[in-house]
């Protein structure tokens, strides 16, 4: 890879986070730059051989994306056989949107329609509930079927640490967490790291649909 551009916008300091992102990504031959940078910004997307998001808030990431007229470049150059790396926040919005995701809504977006560049949601740091004795509160899985009360659509709950890889019709997931696959109307489902998982590219989403 010749250049990758780094979106920054999930974190509010772009400069520091580009620069720890550069840092770490020199040391496998990665350079990076930050978009934010760029005197055209949607110039810097297009014509980069790598896009990067990185982690932070998703609705400030999401918002900042809107603004800068970026979600089509994204998907176009992503279409054209261009690499995405979604880390946390970066990993919502390539979702068709970002209404799985952790964070608090602290900017508001003009939409939480997001990249679409998989077909399901992605929930990512899944943490299982714990022991009905130790429980306080509603859990992680307890929100994500809330979700799919509203929604008919498919959610991949990443333990940490784990992520997809997606090349062309293939997703295999990796890492030593395994994740956990919720359906409306079935129980969740676990699965191990190096499950191909290739059919769930296939699925199609339908929001706003109560069950």
């Amino acid at each position: 890879m010749q250049r990758a551009v780094f979106l920054p916008y999930a974190l509010r300091d772009h400069d520091a986070y580009t620069a720890m992102v550069s840092e770490r990504l020199a040391t496998i031959g990665i350079p990076v730059v930050g978009a934010h940078s760029a005197a055209e910004v949607a110039v810097a997307v297009a014509e980069s051989d790598g896009i990067i998001a990185g982690g932070g808030n998703s609705f400030r990431l999401l918002r900042a994306l809107q603004s800068l007229d970026l979600i089509d470049v994204i998907r176009a150059r992503v279409a054209e056989g261009v690499p995405f790396y979604g880390a946390s926040a970066g990993s919502n919005i390539a979702c068709p949107t970002i209404r799985t995701t952790n964070d608090m809504p602290i900017v508001e977006t003009g939409t939480l329609d997001a990249l679409h560049l998989v077909p399901f949601q992605i929930n990512p740091h899944f943490v299982d509930a714990p022991p009905p004795e130790l429980r306080v509160g509603e859990t992680r899985p307890d929100r994500l079927r809330e979700f799919l009360e509203e929604n008919d659509v498919l959610v991949i709950g990443l333990r940490e640490p784990s992520w997809l890889r997606v090349h062309g019709e293939r997703m295999t997931l990796h890492g030593d967490g395994g994740a956990v696959v919720f359906r409306r109307g079935r129980e969740p489902e676990s699965v191990v790291s190096g499950a191909e998982l290739s059919e769930l590219l296939r699925v199609k989403p339908h929001f706003d649909q109560q069950a």
